[in-house]
């Protein structure tokens, strides 16, 4: 019985082993089935625009570097002041930089 175990994660390795080559086959030809794309949200572009880390544009924000990641991961979003300070930010990006010197 235990060979018969053996034999079948055998046998199913080598069907995984055999999978994964021939994805490796398809991206090396051009022909890989999904293209994930992710649009960053307006939190995340925000960010982006000033320059700031994440920590950093927490902190500019008065907020955990935690909620930030939750609002630009979406999982939460932002309140409705955050959501003005956050269109602050995108539109004059140096200011939030300023708060923090």
């Amino acid at each position: 019985m235990a060979k018969r175990v053996q034999s079948k994660q055998q046998s199913s390795g080598e069907e995984l082993g055999l999978k994964l080559l021939q994805s490796v086959r398809e991206m090396r030809g051009g022909r890989a089935e999904r293209v994930t794309k992710v649009e960053p949200n307006e939190v995340a572009l925000a960010r982006q625009q000033t320059g700031l880390s994440q920590a950093q544009f927490a902190e500019a924000l008065c907020i955990s570097k935690r909620t930030l990641q939750d609002w630009e991961q979406g999982r939460r979003s932002p309140s409705g002041a955050a959501q003005a300070l956050i269109r602050i930010a995108r539109r004059h990006p140096e200011v939030v930089r300023e708060a923090l010197r």
